[in-house]
């Protein structure tokens, strides 16, 4: 075994994992996945049957990958970054794997903690998802977004350098009324 899985940890059958890749307590990989080299798959995690992940990626702590996600190289998936794989979930409506929905994540995207991904979208490369935004649509290369549903707030680099859309100020504080006595 070239890669590393702790005890508590599940790999299903037919799973391919690079060497260096580090598998943490109490995750699960489900069957047919194709994990790349010199990953990092924190604790907790799960991936869903068939998906594919590149080389040099960290999946921190309690992320959910479902079945039709894709993860070039370099992402970062922050704590708790939740994807999503049917648009119209019902209790009582079976869909079939088949039908499941796409989502690709482009190389060197950051997905922030808690940050949640619906399914049929695209993350361009270096991309960056503030903690706790929910992304409805397709995210362009470069860019920034942030809130619920997530918007565009700048653009960032590769080296981290970033250049505001448009200024965003902040909420006004209420002057507080003294009473003189």
């Amino acid at each position: 075994m070239k890669y590393f899985k702790h005890s508590t940890s599940i790999i299903d059958k037919n799973c391919k994992i690079g060497k260096n890749t580090k598998i943490w307590h109490w995750s699960h990989i489900s069957a047919n996945v194709k994990i790349g080299a010199n990953c990092i798959i924190g604790q907790n995690v799960f991936i869903g049957n068939n998906v594919k992940i590149g080389n040099n990626v960290k999946i921190q702590n309690n992320v959910s990958i479902y079945e039709g996600v894709t993860l070039e190289n370099d992402v970062f998936c922050g704590p708790s970054v939740v994807f999503t794989n049917v648009k119209f979930p019902r209790s009582k409506i079976k869909i079939k794997s088949k039908n499941y929905l796409k989502t690709l994540v482009k190389t060197g995207a950051t997905l922030g903690a808690n940050s949640t991904i619906l399914s049929n979208v695209t993350i361009g490369s270096y991309a960056l998802i503030g903690a706790g935004s929910v992304v409805t649509k397709n995210v362009p290369s470069n860019k920034v977004i942030i809130g619920n549903p997530g918007k565009i707030y700048a653009t960032i680099t590769k080296t981290n350098k970033i250049k505001k859309k448009g200024t965003l100020k902040p909420a006004k504080k209420k002057k507080k009324k003294t009473k003189i006595i």
